[in-house]
């Protein structure tokens, strides 16, 4: 049974707003059947606590550009070694100022992907083969950082259209150097993700938001037979806890190498291009 888990995708910075919009709260109320302490302050030591408990080496915590999370930052300064960041917020109609900020704090803090939902600003009128996205796909090709992108109907009661994986087709096309990675599954467009995943060799899928027993069979198909290497684990805790999810994950039918690289091995790879001898030496560690 795989000892270590890499959970790509945690949110640590929803206590810091005092008043949660309606349609979060029918996301947690109704869609996720969700406690009220989803919205709540976090106490880092007990998701630190949690991770131990589940072998959870490494977690990548959501960050904004446009409105920082002071829990991220003193989370990833406090522990180095456990917490990473990602970083998302940009705005996408005026992108020059932001795309240079990121620019900076790639050089100096340990970001291991950006991400954008597509569902979840302008409205959802831009679907991610538009143009106003190209100045973030260029500047992450540039600085050789993933970029995650919402795909799959959303939660919240906002326009879904737009994160059908469909979209990233000519984006895959036009930028084959751009490491780019499908979030929150592809409900109800799995099998478009999947013939997109088959593809192109630049493209993965995070289960992040999903409860593994709940992954549909074709998916866990295809990472049995021919994409082993394309499917990554994330909780987005505290929507989907760990002690949950990770044990759901590990009782999945799937060889237990095909496990091992489910829960660590991909997101290594993709998110801290870690050299395979590097990699092998830390998980025998």
């Amino acid at each position: 049974m795989p000892r270590n888990v890499i959970d790509c995708l945690v949110n640590v910075h929803f206590g810091e707003t005092v008043q949660q919009p309606a349609w979060m709260l029918a996301v947690r109320d109704d869609y996720f059947k969700g406690a009220a302490s989803m919205y709540e302050p976090v106490d880092l030591d007990a998701l630190l606590d949690e991770m131990d408990e589940q072998g959870v080496r490494k977690a990548i915590l959501m960050n904004s550009i446009s409105n920082p999370s002071n829990t991220v930052v003193k989370a990833v300064q406090a522990h180095p070694d456990r917490f990473t960041m990602s970083m998302g917020g940009f705005d996408l109609l005026r992108p020059v100022a932001h795309l240079r900020e990121l620019t900076a704090m790639v050089a100096d803090l340990p970001i291991s992907y950006a991400t954008v939902g597509p569902s979840f600003w302008g409205y959802g009128q831009y679907p991610p083969g538009d143009a106003v996205y190209y100045p973030l796909y260029a500047k992450c090709a540039e600085l050789e950082l993933p970029l995650c992108i919402n795909t799959g109907i959303p939660g919240p009661p906002i326009p879904g259209e737009v994160q059908n994986p469909i979209h990233l087709d000519r984006v895959c096309v036009r930028f084959p150097e751009l490491k780019l990675c499908m979030i929150h599954g592809a409900d109800p467009w799995w099998d478009v993700a999947i013939r997109m995943l088959i593809k192109y060799p630049n493209l993965r899928l995070m289960t992040s938001a999903w409860s593994p027993k709940r992954l549909p069979d074709s998916l866990l198909h295809y990472m049995r037979t021919r994409g082993p290497n394309k499917v990554i684990f994330g909780s987005d805790w505290p929507v989907l806890s760990q002690r949950r999810v990770i044990p759901e994950a590990r009782n999945l039918d799937l060889p237990e190498q095909v496990l091992e690289n489910y829960l660590y091995n991909n997101a290594q790879e993709f998110f801290f291009a870690t050299t395979p001898d590097a990699q092998h030496h830390e998980q025998e560690q």
